[in-house]
C-alpha cells in the first residue's frame, strides 16, 4: 500500500521522483507501470498505477453515460489528465497546466492514499487539507464505524 507522506522536488521539466518506499512497492506490485496523472479540482495532481485507474473507469463505464456526477468526474480527470510512464530513475511528468493550476513546482509534498499518490504544493495541503478540514470527533466516530465493519466482516 501506498501511505505516509514524503518530501520531494519537481524538476526544471515538470517531473516529479517517485520517493523510494513508493517506488519500491509500485515496482514489487505493478512492474514497470504506467501511470494515469489527473486531478478532480486542479489543486494537486493525482498519479493513479495504469491498473488502478483501469479499476475505476471498469466500474464507471456500469454506470449511465446520463449520470451527472459521473460526467463531472469525467469532465474534471480527462481535463487535466495524461498518460505518463516512470523514467529509469523513477520520475513522473506532470504536464504543464495541471502543474501551473496546481502550483507545482519546487519542493512539493507526495501522499499515498492507499492505491495512488497525490502530489501537492506543500503549504496549499497544510493549509486546504489539514487547517481548514481538521479530524472531528464525527470523523472518529465514523471511522470507529468502518473498523468494527471490517471486524464484523471477517
Amino acid at each position: 500500500m501506498l501511505r505516509g507522506s514524503h518530501t520531494a522536488k519537481i524538476d526544471e521539466k515538470g517531473r516529479v521522483k517517485i520517493p523510494a518506499g513508493f517506488k519500491r512497492y509500485l515496482d514489487e506490485k505493478y512492474g514497470r507501470a504506467d501511470f494515469y496523472v489527473t486531478s478532480l479540482n486542479g489543486h494537486c495532481a493525482r498519479i493513479y498505477p495504469l491498473q488502478e485507474w483501469e479499476a475505476i473507469e471498469d466500474e464507471l463505464v456500469k454506470k449511465p453515460s446520463t449520470d451527472p456526477s459521473k460526467q463531472k468526474f469525467l469532465d474534471h480527470t480527462s481535463f487535466f489528465g495524461q498518460m505518463q510512464q516512470a523514467d529509469a530513475q523513477g520520475r513522473i511528468l506532470i504536464h504543464s497546466s495541471l502543474r501551473n493550476e496546481a502550483g507545482l513546482q519546487g519542493e512539493v509534498t507526495v501522499i499515498g492514499y492507499l492505491t495512488y499518490m497525490e502530489v501537492w504544493n506543500a503549504e496549499r495541503f497544510r493549509r486546504s487539507r489539514i487547517e481548514e478540514q481538521p479530524f472531528t470527533n464525527d470523523d472518529a466516530v465514523t471511522m470507529a464505524r468502518y473498523a468494527h465493519e471490517l471486524r464484523e466482516a471477517r
